[in-house]
């Protein structure tokens, strides 16, 4: 099993920055690859980055990239978002998670899942 949890959360006005973390416990982090995902209202929840277990190997939607970075720290079990240049339509509850084997953006293929942590962002 593993236990993901997400903090870094919060309101921040557009252009502005935060950083999730993914703080993850249990035997499968190791080898996992991990995925931000989010859900905003009215909308499917869609992946916006991954990143391997090595982290040679990453993923970016395109509405993200350029903006965002995914970056994790084995050895701490944690992964993080770096989210710059925020907009308005990046507003959403954003939930990280890990799989065994290779990075997808599908996340039917995600075993484990945190609890989500809400990111609003004001024009």
């Amino acid at each position: 099993q593993v236990q993901l949890v997400e903090s870094g959360g919060g309101l921040v006005q557009a252009g502005g920055s935060l950083r999730l973390s993914c703080a993850a416990s249990g035997r499968t982090f190791s080898g996992s690859a991990m995925g931000w995902f989010r859900r905003a209202p009215g909308k499917e929840r869609q992946c916006v980055a991954a990143i391997s277990w090595s982290g040679g190997r990453t993923y970016y939607s395109d509405s993200v990239k350029g903006r965002f970075t995914i970056s994790r720290d084995n050895a701490k079990n944690t992964v993080y978002l770096q989210m710059n240049s925020l907009k308005p339509e990046d507003t959403a509850v954003y939930y990280c998670a890990a799989k065994g084997g290779s990075i997808t953006t599908s996340d039917d293929e995600y075993a484990y899942w945190g609890q989500g942590t809400q990111v609003t962002v004001s024009s």
